[in-house]
Formats: structure tokens, sequence, C-alpha cells
């Protein structure tokens, strides 16, 4: 039996790797459709003080050919970020392929929601865009060759300046998680302190229930000469 299982756990174990290296590279791509007015959002959660760098390009629909094209230099993006509060940290219109930066100052979910000048466009009029997004968070969004190039570092320098830039995002993950977890434990103090007075709200109003039930019932007795 263990010979039999042994590949089945071995390729399950490859697959769980392979999703935490997913989890750690803090860089996301991905592809979808919308359509004339509609609008797409997604959430990133975000440590503050957090660079988040999104490059993306669009393809057109052709009825003729059934298939996406490279959009026409007339179509735009409007990209809105907001962040935990609601507040809009960027709010931009772009072409049909862009890049947009923005530097979180609050920690938490931000909103990046994205959406073309369709209404423009008579030509995309009732189709369909494919839109190719790629989210890059933290040291990952550094453009590390560059950085090398301008400040003239070798290679050993560049890396421990990549190794810094690492431990500077683990130093906020931790501080983002340390938040999250204050926030957690001050909500369950919060309702535990609800369902407290709660429950004593609840015994009171029983007693009370109870008292005037004996006083009724005794003036009833009383009245009726019972007692």
């Amino acid at each position: 039996m263990a010979g039999v299982g042994a590949g089945p756990l071995r390729a399950m174990g490859r697959q769980a790797l392979l999703l935490l290296a997913l989890c750690a590279t803090g860089a996301w791509g991905l592809y979808f459709h919308i359509g004339e007015t509609e609008k797409r959002c997604f959430i990133e959660e975000i440590p503050d003080e957090t660079m988040v760098i999104g490059n993306y390009r669009t393809q057109m629909w052709d009825k003729q050919k059934e298939v996406f094209l490279p959009s026409t230099p007339g179509l735009g993006m409007h990209v809105e970020v907001k962040d935990p509060d609601g507040k809009v940290v960027l709010s931009r219109q772009y072409g049909s392929e862009g890049r947009f930066t923005f530097t979180s100052h609050t920690p938490g979910d931000h909103q990046i929601c994205l959406h073309s000048n369709s209404t423009r466009m008579a030509l995309f009029a009732g189709g369909k865009l494919r839109v190719h997004l790629d989210i890059q968070v933290g040291e990952h969004a550094n453009n590390y060759p560059e950085i090398a190039a301008k400040d003239k570092l070798t290679e050993l320098q560049l890396r421990a300046r990549q190794l810094l830039d690492q431990v500077e995002q683990i130093q906020k993950e931790q501080d983002y998680q340390r938040y999250r977890e204050e926030r957690f434990r001050l909500t369950s103090e919060s309702t535990n302190q609800r369902v407290l007075w709660w429950s004593i709200a609840q015994t009171v109003i029983l007693i009370l229930t109870g008292i005037w039930q004996m006083r009724h019932l005794k003036s009833f007795f009383e009245a009726k000469k019972l007692v």
C-alpha cells in the first residue's frame, strides 16, 4: 500500500511547494475580459509604505477574424486605486497599454479598478476587450538592472541591495500581520464585551419579568380571595 501512495504524495508535495513559491513572489499576472461599460476591480492586501507597480495591455476582439488583436492607440484605460479607508490613491487615464504606480500609506485591502473609454470608440462599441494585467508589490516592483546601471553597483553590491529590500519587505509584512492581529483582538474584545452586556441585560429582564409575574399572580389571588 505504501508503494502505491508514494507517487501521488510526492506529486501533492510538489504542487504544494509550487503554490508556496507563487504566493511568496509578491507578483501576479492574469488576463480578463470586459465589456463596453464594464468595470473590473481587484483587491490587493498591501502593507503600508509599499510600492506597487501595475503593467497592462489590451487586445480587442475582431468579429471577422474571431481572434483578439492588439488594440488601436485611441483606446484608453482608466485606472482607479482606493485605500482601505475608501480614499482615492490614484485616478488616471492611460492608453491601450500602460504602467501605473502608487505607494500605499495605509495597510490593508486596496481596491484596483480598471475600465475602458469604450464609449468614445465606435469600433469597440458592443465588443469585448481582453486586458492582460501584471501586479508587482514591494521589492518585486524594483527594476534591479536599472538600479545597478544607475548607481554603478557590482554584482555583489546589487545582491546585497536585493537582500536588504527583501528584509525590509518582510519587516513590513510582519508589521502588517501584527496590525491585523491587533485589529482582530480589538474586534474580539468588543464582541465579547457586547455579548457579556447582552447576557447581563437578558438576565435582568428575566428577573424583572419573574418579579412582575409573581406580583401579578399575588394580586390575582388576593382579588379572588384565594389567599
